[in-house]
């Protein structure tokens, strides 16, 4: 494997300059072909135990939930594709070995939805021997540490909006490597030299702005979870200089 080394993350892939659908092979694609270190991801369940990626919990007004990947499959994403499964979108991130595939659980309407949304994504990944290619994230703690159990060293990471933060001490103990928190937590406190001198990794989301950018740059962030990675990546080269 040949990670791409730069902090660049592409929020639901590099979807944005090219009006390709988030979430989408297309999207994916493109983030491979910038050399973005990893593209980030969104999975539900569907009635019928399809792993589908997709952001909101509805895909153009229907419940992926309640709904059939059958069903789903009627209506298309507004660039031809159909609503990617999990499966389609790893085999299509494996083809490559250097941008990370950044996969989020979404959080279910009850703690059950969400830990069984957790177990077939983990059957998934062992099927297809993705391991490699993928880091967790996720706003439910118990997601992670079930992932945790499966697999002792599997990257995760916890996500947190403001408020909802954790100490990076708190997620060492519990073998979480990487707080990926609103860019604004980080505004106060000493996150970066705490995190660092546990040997742990910070990222950023969801951060669009130059100076924002730049701010993070200067605080030796690692990651960045960006809207525009083609700025973030144009940025990080002069920083190089």
């Amino acid at each position: 494997m040949n990670w791409n080394q730069n902090k660049v993350i592409a929020h639901r892939g590099a979807y944005k300059k090219n009006n390709f659908p988030e979430n989408s092979i297309a999207s994916l694609k493109e983030a491979i072909r910038l050399k973005c270190y990893g593209s980030e991801f969104d999975v539900h369940l569907t009635k019928d135990n399809f792993i589908v990626v997709n952001h909101d919990d509805d895909f153009l007004g229907m419940p992926i939930a309640s709904s059939t990947y059958g069903e789903l499959r009627q209506e298309m994403l507004h660039n031809g594709e159909h609503l990617p499964t999990l499966e389609n979108y790893l085999n299509e991130g494996m083809k490559q070995d250097h941008t990370k595939l950044i996969l989020e659980i979404k959080v279910g309407q009850s703690l059950l939805a969400t830990l069984t949304l957790t177990e077939a994504v983990l059957e998934m990944v062992k099927k297809l021997k993705a391991g490699p290619w993928i880091e967790y994230i996720s706003f439910s703690y118990e997601a992670l540490l079930r992932i945790l159990q499966h697999d002792p060293m599997a990257k995760t990471a916890f996500l947190a909006e403001i408020n909802d933060e954790l100490p990076v001490e708190t997620l060492k103990k519990d073998r979480i490597q990487q707080a990926d928190y609103d860019f604004n937590i980080y505004e106060t406190g000493d996150w970066f030299n705490r995190a660092h001198q546990l040997g742990m990794t910070i990222n950023a989301w969801t951060v669009n702005d130059k100076k924002d950018m730049l701010a993070l740059i200067e605080n030796k962030i690692d990651f960045i979870t960006t809207n525009e990675p083609e700025l973030l990546l144009d940025l990080l080269r002069i920083d190089k200089k």
